[in-house]
This record gives C-alpha cells, sequence and structure tokens, in this order.
C-alpha cells in the first residue's frame, strides 16, 4: 500500500514537478554559462565534451537502473540526495573559503 501512495507522489508527468525540475536546470544552465563567459572560453568545446559527457553517464544509468532500479529502490534515492548535498556542501565551501 505504501509503494502506490509514493509512485502517486513521484509521477514523473506531473506538470508542477517538470516546471520545478525545468527551472533548476535552468538556474544551472546559467551558472554554467556565465561562468564560461566570465572565463572568456570558446563555447563550442566545452559544449561538446559536456554534451557527450551527459549523454554517456545518463545511457549508462538508464541501463543500469532498468536492471538494478527495483532492487534498491528508496535506497538509491536517498544515497542521491545525500550525494547531491554534499556536492552543494563542498562548492559552498570552496567558494566562502
Amino acid at each position: 500500500f505504501a509503494l502506490e501512495n509514493d509512485r502517486k507522489l513521484m509521477n514523473p508527468q506531473d506538470l508542477l514537478l517538470l516546471l520545478t525540475l525545468a527551472f533548476a536546470t535552468s538556474i544551472d544552465a546559467l551558472a554554467v554559462g556565465l561562468s564560461l563567459s566570465f572565463l572568456k572560453v570558446d563555447i563550442l568545446q566545452p559544449a561538446i565534451i559536456i554534451g557527450l559527457t551527459t549523454l554517456a553517464i545518463s545511457f549508462v544509468g538508464v541501463c543500469i537502473g532498468q536492471r538494478l532500479g527495483h532492487l534498491f529502490e528508496k535506497k538509491i534515492e536517498i544515497a542521491g540526495g545525500l550525494i547531491l548535498i554534499i556536492i552543494g556542501i563542498k562548492i559552498l565551501c570552496e567558494h566562502l573559503l
């Protein structure tokens, strides 16, 4: 019964969820774009490298998720969240110190 409620809360086709994720992604892209412009870097090479890296890692993640996702469902979500929090804290500390 609890799994049915969890799935209803995390509907990937929910408009509000998609808009929130799109907004967060846009802020991230804005930060990267501004950083590259301040560094006066030619945008083509980083864009190709970032795009190909994202494609490869996303493809591997989807393949692994299809095979193992049902085994570690909640634990993987928690681990992913913790990793993102740790990365955020690391970046914050680097910029403040």
